[in-house]
């Protein structure tokens, strides 16, 4: 090999691991860096028991959300698909005593769920809830002229995250940055010719972030109890 040619990158071991084998490294990792929380385990307990779909966050993926708002600072949260609560509550915890985090969801009892759940963790004051179809929500909110946010969490109906995505950067502040769960859809994300309309929907915001020069973004893929999923983190530019 001359010295000028670059070595072979080593890609690891490429076997595809079984899922079992990613819920037990996020199983360890959790008891390893996580604390018991009896708060946030009530919230999945409560929501369980009125019947939402188990489909928030992780706990692991709750404190990477909660890290990220902290690194950025954050003063004023936007969430768009509340559920339970469960994301709500550890990004209410990122925010300092005076901080707001507006999380909008389109189910009834969920936000009623959640309003429970966020009220036993003692988080009312910093959570604000609005109830109804998030497309007709965000024009109010922009029309309030409420101080812009500094981060944003998507995790509602996948067909118009695009559109969401775009209130998101219309409603934050420069250099805000907005997080979109669920984006790899088991892999499905990268098939042009799917027919699922979620997954459709994930493609045309991608598109969006694709074709938007205020942002840079990246997409972590992520495996777990969750499966084969993904976060985008998009960085709205100074």
């Amino acid at each position: 090999m001359s010295p000028r040619e670059p070595r072979p990158r080593s890609r690891g071991n490429t076997k595809m691991k079984p899922e079992k084998t990613w819920v037990a490294v996020e199983e360890y990792m959790d008891e390893l860096l996580l604390s018991p929380d009896p708060v946030l385990d009530a919230a999945r307990k409560a929501s369980a028991a009125a019947g939402l779909p188990d489909i928030a966050v992780t706990p692991g993926q709750g404190r990477f959300l909660q890290l990220l708002a902290r690194m950025r600072g954050a003063r004023h949260i936007l969430e768009i698909g509340t559920l339970g609560g469960y994301s709500t509550i550890w990004l209410a915890r990122a925010l300092p005593a005076d901080g707001r985090l507006i999380t909008v969801e389109a189910e009834a009892k969920h936000c009623e769920v959640a309003r429970a759940n966020v009220a036993r963790a003692g988080l009312s004051a910093r959570v604000d809830f609005r109830l109804g179809e998030a497309l007709e929500l965000l024009p109010e909110l922009a029309a309030e002229g409420l101080e812009p946010f500094d981060f944003a969490f998507i995790d509602a109906d996948k067909e118009n995250t695009a559109e969401y995505f775009k209130w998101a950067i219309r409603l934050a502040r420069p250099g805000a940055a907005i997080v979109v769960d669920n984006v790899v859809r088991d892999g499905e994300v990268a098939d042009r010719n799917t027919t699922d309309e979620r997954v459709q929907g994930i493609r045309r915001f991608l598109d969006a972030v694709a074709a938007e020069p205020r942002v840079s973004a990246t997409t972590l893929q992520t495996v777990g109890g969750k499966g084969y999923d993904g976060f985008t983190l998009a960085l709205l530019n100074s």
